[in-house]
């Protein structure tokens, strides 16, 4: 592949690119984004060679769409119609089913390949960009068999080669699980922080008091709700389910409280416990 084609240079855009960059010198990194301000950073700062527009995806080798899923939604036919019969295109969202099914009847569908590396960080824009980001987490591939076959095998072999696992997944499962592995996670963030701004006005108490384990459950709460909003929309049923259950058992642990059943409090965490090393396999 010769020219690559960001749409979207922020955090996973950006850091795609680079580690891209890195492996294959020779490749051509361009960049299309909405917001101006954010092509010139990504310029300046190399995460992109060359600023593109839309109808520049006509001499693509490969596109990646790295923006809101609800733009994605809506952008990613315009996009099919404008490539070449040889060019790739890719998604990077955290949800499928909406985008898959915005394109399944597409005349280039086979020419799309539905993705979710499950990697990134609380922060946004060019400058959050960083080399690394994907070594050793997974990607999600979905209806990997609607895909022309050596267009997928050249978006997987890239995948590999900057350290991604693989695994693949049908739109309706992945959301499904996603639910409660990422998307309850960024919910239960943003709430706890919300309660703790809520409640204690003094921001100089909150920084004086928090220690690292509130830092750590309240990061994700820095993610941008331009990026979260349409990704709770666009998977509201599972996430509705999947915010029942943590609803119920936090409504337990509170009723264990209520009743000074605490050796029932430390059973639940000594089970919990069981979450180490599931974690540690990933590692």
């Amino acid at each position: 592949m010769k020219n690559i084609f960001f749409i979207g240079v922020g955090l996973i855009g950006g850091s795609f690119a680079i580690d891209i960059k890195n492996k294959y010198p020779e490749v051509i990194i361009h960049g299309i984004d909405a917001n101006e301000t954010n092509l010139d950073e990504a310029l300046k700062l190399g995460v992109i060679e060359e600023k593109a527009v839309l109808d520049d995806v006509q001499n693509a080798d490969m596109v990646v769409i790295s923006i809101p899923v609800d733009a994605t939604e809506k952008l990613l036919p315009t996009v099919l119609d404008k490539i070449s019969e040889n060019t790739l295109v890719v998604d990077t969202g955290s949800t499928k089913s909406a985008i898959c099914k915005a394109v399944e009847h597409h005349k280039n569908r086979r020419n799309f390949l539905a993705a979710h590396p499950i990697a990134g960080t609380e922060n946004s824009g060019p400058k959050a960009a960083i080399s690394g980001l994907y070594v050793g987490k997974t990607n999600i591939i979905c209806e990997v068999e609607k895909t022309t076959f050596k267009l997928q095998e050249k978006a997987l072999d890239l995948f590999r080669a900057i350290g991604m696992r693989i695994r693949y997944m049908d739109p309706v499962s992945h959301d499904k699980h996603i639910a409660y592995v990422s998307h309850l996670s960024h919910i239960s963030s943003f709430m706890l922080g919300k309660t703790v701004i809520d409640k204690e006005k003094n921001e100089r108490d909150i920084f004086d008091m928090a220690g690292s384990g509130f830092a750590s459950t309240v990061r994700l709460a820095k993610s941008s709700p331009a990026m979260w909003t349409p990704i709770f929309k666009q998977n509201k049923e599972n996430v509705i389910e999947s915010l029942e259950e943590y609803i119920n058992n936090l409504q337990h642990f509170k009723e264990l409280m209520q009743k000074d059943d605490f050796s029932d409090i430390f059973n639940e965490m000594e089970n919990t416990n069981y979450i180490k090393k599931i974690l540690n396999g990933i590692k």
